[in-house]
């Protein structure tokens, strides 16, 4: 393969699970960018809408599915209605997460509805989409690309609150290595990236907030906050031809932060 042709997707079909957020819709912008069909899959109508408004101004006609994929029948649904319009699915990419700081609590005392929210939110989504997901690329025959997004909260923890959150993105990047060895035997490589705080409209209330954007920045020796553009080279790299020999990984884009630790 020439340099050139590495970081391509002409001809590939890929599915971002929670492509209507706020990474999620930069990374489908991106993966179309490079040459793939995209599927995208939200529960948020407006969110789905808004993401293929960014697809279509590409020239691509995406396919926008409303599914809650924490429900494993909604999820095979959706991979049926990718396999359907597009001929294939060769690629997924779970961008579904986030929430940690609405349920701060003290370890000792996490209260059980909102760890299984930020559970299913961040661990059900991942599991439910990607099995649906695999089991094509199976039938498919041709291999395939996982992609899942976990955090630097999945290796370190933080004193405030995060029990449920680091719980989740620990698992998450587990399942990455365990996935990328079961799977390796059809051709499906399992990656993720762990990201720090991402600039998206889900987290802006936080940003707004002087005190909290000045200590955020201060821990990261790149000085500044991370933005859903940051993400994006990796996963090109890890979605295309760039990564065949490259899986069971998790790639921390961080600005530095972990490095100081």
């Amino acid at each position: 393969m020439k340099p050139a042709e590495m970081y391509s997707l002409q001809g590939k079909v890929a599915m971002v699970a929670g492509g209507g957020g706020g990474i999620g819709s930069k990374l489908a912008a991106g993966l179309c960018e490079a040459g793939a069909e995209i599927a995208i899959v939200d529960r948020s109508g407006s969110l789905l809408k808004s993401t293929c408004s960014l697809v279509e101004e590409l020239g691509k006609e995406p396919l926008s599915i409303a599914a809650d994929l924490t429900n494993a029948e909604e999820a095979e649904a959706a991979v049926a209605q990718t396999v359907a319009r597009f001929g294939s699915l060769d690629i997924i990419v779970n961008a579904i997460g986030g929430g940690a700081g609405k349920v701060l609590f003290e370890a000792q005392d996490y209260p059980m509805d909102a760890w299984q929210w930020i559970m299913d939110l961040n661990l059900t989504t991942t599991l439910v989409a990607t099995q649906a997901a695999v089991k094509a690329m199976i039938a498919g025959g041709k291999g395939g690309k996982v992609l899942n997004i976990s955090s630097v909260r999945g290796q370190l923890g933080i004193n405030a609150g995060y029990s449920a959150y680091v719980a989740a993105k620990g698992a998450v990047s587990s399942l990455t290595r365990q996935w990328a060895t079961e799977w390796a035997k059809y051709g499906i490589t399992v990656n993720a990236i762990a990201p720090t705080f991402v600039d998206t409209p889900q987290v802006a209330m936080l940003l707004d907030d002087p005190d909290f954007k000045a200590g955020l920045i201060s821990r990261v020796p790149l000085g500044r906050v991370g933005t859903p553009e940051d993400l994006m080279g990796a996963v090109l790299m890890f979605c295309s031809g760039a990564s065949q020999f490259i899986t069971g990984q998790i790639l921390t884009i961080d600005g530095g932060l972990t490095a100081t630790q």
